[in-house]
């Protein structure tokens, strides 16, 4: 005789099917809202500025989304592109001595400059790469990105200690946006093979979501050449 599986109840089974549309619904709805608000606090930046013939409002009865975000971003390629010839070079360096003579303003305007050009500039490399250090303990481990190389006045002294020393980003959880630059050794660091996408997951959901390891490919390990056979001549 077999032993039957026993009935889930009626409770637990509205519960499990609660839980599943949840995992379904919550993280659409919450793209969704997301995404929204982000385009509608566009179109309140760059909307009044829209002279009122150049904007289709203007002739319907409905409002467009998005149309604000468009247009920012079609200012801002163009600006890109007219800043790469020689007038348009002229003309930021025109702004940029204007702005270099106001005392509080110049002072924002480096900082910020030089911001926006050191991420745009590293974002090939940094952070694209995870790994693992022992913190806030030995035996203990957290997750960590890697940032960049030591640099500048750090990587000097640094290397008058004879230290070979990465910047990493410990993101705590689940909000892995804040967190902590800490310079790590090298050696001290355990490179991970999992995106930073799959990263983000892992932080976000305090660990519940594990990304699958994906062995190496064995068709990019290089087989050992074989030795060459001497052949002996007939006498």
């Amino acid at each position: 005789m077999t032993d039957k599986t026993p009935r889930m109840p009626v409770a637990t089974r509205l519960r499990n099917n609660f839980l599943a549309g949840l995992i379904i619904c919550a993280p659409i709805a919450i793209t969704i809202w997301l995404t929204w608000t982000f385009i509608h606090w566009s179109d309140s930046w760059v909307r009044p500025y829209i002279p009122a013939r150049w904007n289709p409002e203007s002739y319907l009865n409905f409002a467009i989304p998005g149309f604000g975000l468009l247009i920012a971003v079609v200012l801002i390629t163009v600006v890109g592109f007219l800043g790469k010839n020689l007038i348009g070079q002229s003309i930021v360096r025109f702004g940029e001595s204007i702005v270099q003579r106001m005392p509080l303003v110049r002072t924002v305007y480096r900082s910020v400059k030089q911001i926006f050009e050191t991420v745009l500039k590293e974002q090939a490399n940094s952070f694209k790469k995870v790994g693992l250090i022992e913190y806030p303990g030995p035996g203990l481990w957290a997750l960590i990105f890697i940032a960049t190389d030591a640099k500048g006045e750090i990587a000097s002294k640094f290397n008058a200690m004879g230290q070979d020393m990465v910047a990493v980003f410990l993101p705590p959880t689940p909000v892995p946006t804040a967190g902590f630059l800490i310079f790590v050794p090298r050696e001290k660091i355990v490179m991970l093979d999992m995106s930073p996408e799959d990263a983000a997951k892992f932080l976000i959901s305090g660990g519940l979501v594990a990304p699958e390891h994906k062995p190496a490919d064995p068709k990019q390990k290089h087989l050992p050449r074989p030795k060459p056979v001497a052949v002996s001549k007939a006498e």
